[in-house]
């Protein structure tokens, strides 16, 4: 399988660039997906580097690389900390993340994740996961629903999306997303159907792979992880994910502030480098994927 027809890297060099590889550091790509990001850094190590990868997705075992420099590890990047730990590695010099659903996971229509396909409601990131799309939809009560809807989708009509599907549900389950879609018609008005949807499925995916406790987690373990001096690039696609980042490189923390010690100074884990950076108008063009790419990158102090 060629690495484009499964992801096409966003932001391949300026992502790589962030991280200011030395020849023989020690980096982690915890978003492995079709390895376009790792075959980056790996051309730019020497023969005393190391790249260890994650990916939860049984599919991109597919594209392992065959390179004596590089280890692929079959994980949620939230247990990074532990994983690399089984391979001996304690400090790293950099680690990368492109986080959100790979071209392939939307390209696969059996995986449940695009509104473009009839498909069982799954969207499991991890196939070996019991929780699924499909569970979400027909066993959550109206209130988890609601706070799903409302807190990942950020779609203001929560509460009325709630209770048409656990109502619909009790005449037949939900099985797949045309069903899913005939249920949440009236919701679903020509001109924003798309967008609509979008937060719909955004909400459900997000809650069926945990996305936010996730980053969260992955986060934290950074400041342990990283070398004084390493950098952490990473990618989000949703203003949910962006916040959490932006953040935590701000002040160390996802709420309130850090405190100041008695001369007004705060004590904080990460320093920015450089501003935002976003694709250009000829990447999105050639990947219409990367249009809500957003690239932050820091260096621990």
């Amino acid at each position: 399988m060629k690495q484009t027809e499964y992801h096409n890297p966003v932001l391949l060099k300026e992502t790589v660039d962030g991280l200011a590889i030395k020849s023989d550091g020690v980096y982690v790509d915890v978003t492995f997906g079709g390895g376009g990001h790792s075959k980056e850094i790996l051309d730019r190590l020497g023969e005393g580097g190391r790249l260890y990868a994650f990916d939860q997705d049984q599919d991109a075992l597919d594209n392992n690389i065959e390179d004596d420099r590089f280890v692929l590890i079959n994980e949620n990047f939230r247990f990074v900390k532990r994983f690399l730990r089984f391979q001996g590695i304690r400090k790293v010099d950099g680690i990368l993340g492109d986080f959100g659903v790979s071209s392939h996971q939307f390209d696969v229509a059996e995986r449940g994740f695009s509104t473009r396909f009839e498909a069982d409601l799954d969207m499991r990131m991890n196939q070996n996961k019991e929780l699924s799309a499909y569970n979400v939809v027909n066993e959550y009560d109206e209130s988890d629903l609601r706070t799903v809807f409302l807190q990942y989708g950020e779609l203001r009509n929560a509460p009325k999306l709630a209770r048409t599907i656990v109502g619909a549900r009790k005449e037949n389950p939900i099985k797949t997303s045309v069903e899913l879609k005939e249920v949440l018609k009236p919701f679903l008005p020509k001109h924003r159907e798309h967008k609509i949807l979008a937060q719909i499925y955004q909400a459900i995916r997000i809650e069926v792979n945990q996305e936010i406790e996730v980053l969260k987690e992955f986060l934290l373990q950074t400041t342990e992880l990283l070398n004084s001096g390493g950098r952490i690039s990473l990618i989000s696609y949703h203003s949910l994910e962006d916040r959490l980042v932006k953040r935590f490189i701000r002040n160390g923390m996802f709420e309130g502030e850090p405190e100041k010690d008695l001369y007004g100074n705060v004590s904080v884990p990460f320093k920015k480098v450089g501003g935002l950076i976003i694709p250009t108008e000829d990447e999105i063009k050639e990947n219409n994927r990367a249009r809500s790419a957003k690239l932050r990158i820091a260096e621990k102090i």
